[in-house]
């Protein structure tokens, strides 16, 4: 289990420097555009009128997405910074969406029950997960759709590795431990690990996805080694209902 607390998480992601918040574009970045967004659009299915939580909604350019497509959106978001830059661009562009500050494991009142909670790439960074997909998962109707997305598992460290070795290689996948890379750790869990929280939950897995990169896009993208994500997914992503 790790020693790290949601609070120091939460620090860490707050520290991120502005910048590199602000380097987002309406897409996300060359991963969300690329490999997710589609694919975590069309398991949310129609989204004019419904309502929808963006848990772990970031700097808010998949709430915009939301937005764009007639969804009505709350963002929670617990990270200063990241708060701070969704905020600023709803003031610009008034989609409707309303952004509140809090920790995905202890959610407060933010407008419940939705219909469809988006988490992407959020899980993964959360110290308590079992507290995170529950309160998801409680934010839902009965019947509503619950998508999130992690770097897969098992090909966590794809583009450095194939980069070093024109291939991938894995030694550790059962354990449980932290990923310092980056602003904030990120933690490897094993797929189970993920799954049985979602099942216990009362949710019904109902589709399983791990994209690749369209070979010309790769092509076109000149990025030394981007031939690892043609050959293997380095995200998954999960679709449950609620029973």
């Amino acid at each position: 289990m790790s020693t790290i607390s949601n609070s120091d998480a939460i620090a860490a992601w707050s520290a991120m420097p502005a910048d590199t918040v602000e380097s987002y574009d309406a897409q996300g970045d060359f991963p969300k555009r690329h490999l997710m967004n589609e694919h975590l659009l069309r398991l949310l299915g129609p989204l004019d009128g419904r309502k929808v939580l963006d848990a772990g909604s970031g700097e808010g350019y998949f709430s915009r997405l939301l937005a764009e497509r007639g969804a009505e959106v709350v963002g929670v978001e617990p990270a200063d910074v990241l708060l701070a830059r969704a905020q600023t661009i709803e003031r610009e562009r008034g989609q409707g969406i309303t952004y509140v500050r809090a920790d995905l494991s202890t959610l407060p009142e933010v407008g419940q029950p939705f219909d469809a909670v988006v988490c992407s790439m959020v899980l993964l960074a959360v110290p308590d997960l079992q507290s995170a997909m529950s309160a998801c998962v409680d934010a839902m109707r009965p019947g509503g759709r619950f998508v999130f997305s992690i770097t897969h598992p098992a090909f966590e460290n794809l583009y450095g590795t194939w980069r070093q070795h024109g291939h991938y290689r894995l030694d550790r996948y059962l354990e449980e431990y932290t990923l310092p890379d980056g602003y904030a750790p990120d933690f490897h869990r094993p797929l189970s690990a993920y799954l049985k929280v979602l099942i216990g939950l009362g949710c019904r897995i109902t589709e399983v996805c791990e994209p690749g990169l369209d070979p010309q896009v790769a092509r076109e993208s000149g990025i030394d080694a981007i031939d690892a994500y043609v050959a293997l997914p380095n995200f998954l992503i999960i679709a449950a209902e609620r029973d």
